[in-house]
């Protein structure tokens, strides 16, 4: 049997409280065996639910901690705060000790990048850690990053990203050279600002070296799946992704309501029942819960912190497979590709473009 993947969970992190991460903690383990967790937090508080799951029990050791991060806390308090003290922190340290492979919490975003990013430092060569995000699309499961981690981005940052992406969907979804796509205003090379087009030329002359560029891309190409990669800064990539599930959540009211209308209705959906829950399965955000740190010296995912015990389990289950799946191992090996690709050319700004 293969070692163990070890998550290092802050399990007083989310709105609800450690009782989520408890029970989806037994969730994930009964899907994959090969789990083992440490729970940072509150002992008086972990022990009795811990204790709820007897099956979980034997695998888990919880590490007391007295401070935790609240959800409303400024990054930079939280840091000053928290730092060697919280939950969160001891959480972090377990990866950086290497007693964890990855960390999981649904706590404060902030504060969680920035201690993540003081913790475990950025891996060399890359500006900006980034945070990405796994959703479901028409032709099969897509990555958007970056969803909210560095608002703005130059080039420089948007090349980073693309590497970063292009190695999570390697990791996840085992593709050699997945496909990469800057999101921009429309497909057209003349469009967007000089920073997209800086980073487009840069990707197309580096196209082969563990990703293939395809292009520009628009936004209705998330939900179709066009691209394996879709890559954008963090102001737009955060709307881009409460956009979809808000999307999702009012697509599955108008099936609810649509199918008790009447008593016909009511019978269709019995009828199809099947084939509606698979519907329902994939419109649920709780299944695709889980945004990842890209960038950093050691793996983090980000559970949303409303979540439930399911969303808990999505998020550990992404944890375990980017554990599994080598993630740090195959972001260094994209930055020992890339510098060795030609350089882009000069993009030309607007008033070069088009002379007056």
């Amino acid at each position: 049997m293969a070692d163990p993947i070890r998550i290092s969970v802050d399990a007083m992190g989310g709105d609800i409280g450690p009782q989520v991460a408890i029970h989806g903690a037994w969730l994930a383990l009964r899907e994959r065996r090969n789990i083992r967790f440490l729970f940072h937090g509150r002992e008086a508080e972990l022990a009795p639910l811990l204790d709820k799951f007897p099956e979980l029990k034997p695998v888990s050791r919880i590490i007391h901690c007295d401070s935790v991060i609240a959800m409303d806390e400024k990054p930079s308090s939280a840091l000053r705060k928290g730092k060697g003290k919280s939950s969160m922190w001891a959480a972090l340290q377990s990866v950086k000790d290497g007693e964890a492979d990855v960390t999981v919490s649904g706590g404060n975003t902030g504060a969680l990048m920035a201690m993540a990013t003081f913790c475990l430092r950025p891996i060399e060569g890359i500006s900006r850690p980034a945070i990405a995000a796994i959703g479901p699309t028409l032709r099969a499961d897509i990555i958007v990053l970056d969803v909210g981690a560095t608002i703005g981005g130059d080039a420089k940052q948007l090349v980073d990203f693309s590497i970063l992406g292009a190695a999570l969907a390697r990791a996840l979804f085992d593709q050699e050279t997945p496909s990469i796509g800057l999101l921009n205003v429309g497909t057209e090379e003349m469009k967007g600002h000089d920073e997209v087009k800086e980073a487009a030329a840069t990707l197309a002359a580096a196209s082969g070296a563990g990703f293939i560029y395809h292009g520009f891309v628009e936004g209705d190409d998330i939900g179709k799946g066009t691209v394996d990669v879709i890559v954008t800064e963090g102001f737009t990539g955060n709307i881009a992704l409460k956009t979809a599930e808000g999307t999702a959540r009012q697509v599955g009211s108008y099936l609810r309501d649509a199918l008790r209308a009447d008593i016909f209705s009511t019978l269709g959906a019995l009828l199809a029942g099947k084939a509606l829950n698979a519907i329902r399965r994939k419109l649920d955000p709780r299944n695709v819960n889980g945004g990842v740190f890209l960038g950093l010296n050691g793996i983090v995912i980000k559970s949303h912190g409303g979540t439930d015990e399911i969303g808990y389990q999505s998020a550990l289950g992404l944890a375990y497979e980017m554990a599994r799946g080598r993630l740090i191992d195959k972001i260094s090996e994209g930055m020992r590709r890339f510098p060795t690709l030609p350089a882009a050319p000069p993009v030309p700004n607007d008033r070069e473009a088009n002379p007056a």
